[in-house]
């Protein structure tokens, strides 16, 4: 029986699909439900996967910290925000501030961090960007992004990004007068254990003050889309290479019952059968 293919990709964004118009949900974080929600994101990644890698975090840390930073990462699953928001929380050690087009099906994750965006217009959607810009005065907030502004399939090429972070960094160099940001990889894949781990690359720290950031949105653009694709490519290198070994580990789980018998039996040497 043949059935209708799934359609697992749609470019245009969910809330102009909707065609309502949305409240826009500012961000409502309390020391309460942040704490709630950083075991609760942690607790499922460790759940879900056996480690956590990351490789590049002495990108913001040797950075002026006098100057705020934004990450920008492509957008291909349900997992990724919850990887943004641990490597904030457990990374960075800061409230992660991110952009979610369906938050009114989930207010919830506002007292998290979260704070809407309704593509629905332009109109609607320049109310989410300015309150972007407004976040970073607060040096709490760490500003998460994913400029494509859709959800893409894995290693989606090529990398395009929507206006947004464009403009977002134009107006924070105008206002703080400097900003960086941050291109991140993400990707789950398999080693050698059962379960996928997630892997993070932090690329290039990308400066902008008034004198070097490019007045053209679409010249500045092209900029960040470039530096997102060399960091995700560099990442699959590592990874098609099997290349871990500077990575840091956020967590690792341990070895279940039977991958323990399985590695005392490789280092049993067993000597081969007599000819007869």
């Amino acid at each position: 029986m043949v059935t209708e293919e799934e359609q697992l990709y749609s470019d245009v964004p969910p809330t102009k699909l909707r065609n309502k118009e949305e409240k826009f949900t500012p961000a409502k974080t309390t020391k309460f439900w942040v704490w709630v929600a950083s075991m609760f994101f942690f607790n499922m990644l460790q759940n879900r996967f056996y480690a956590f890698r990351y490789k590049g975090a002495e990108n913001y840390f040797d950075s002026d910290k006098s100057v705020q930073t934004i990450l920008f990462a492509p957008h291909s699953n349900w997992w990724d925000g919850i990887v943004f928001y641990n490597i904030t929380h457990r990374i960075f050690h800061k409230e992660i501030r991110l952009m979610i087009e369906e938050l009114n099906r989930f207010p919830l994750f506002s007292k998290g961090g979260a704070y809407s965006v309704n593509k629905k217009s332009a109109q609607s959607a320049m109310k989410a960007l300015k309150y972007s810009v407004d976040l970073l005065a607060d040096f709490r907030n760490m500003l998460c992004i994913f400029p494509q502004g859709i959800i893409r399939p894995p290693h989606f090429r090529p990398i395009k990004f929507q206006t947004g972070l464009a403009f977002i960094a134009q107006n924070a160099v105008k206002r703080y007068g400097r900003i960086n940001l941050i291109p991140v990889a993400f990707d789950y894949t398999f080693f050698r254990d059962n379960r996928p781990e997630v892997v993070v690359n932090f690329g290039n720290r990308i400066e902008f003050d008034a004198n070097n950031i490019p007045k053209d949105r679409k010249e500045l653009n092209h900029i960040l889309e470039h530096a997102l694709e060399q960091t995700c490519d560099e990442q699959f290198k590592d990874i098609s290479n099997g290349d871990v070994s500077k990575y840091n580990i956020l967590f690792k789980q341990h070895l279940k019952w039977y991958r323990r018998i399985e590695q005392r039996l490789k280092r049993i040497d067993i000597p081969p059968l007599a000819d007869v």
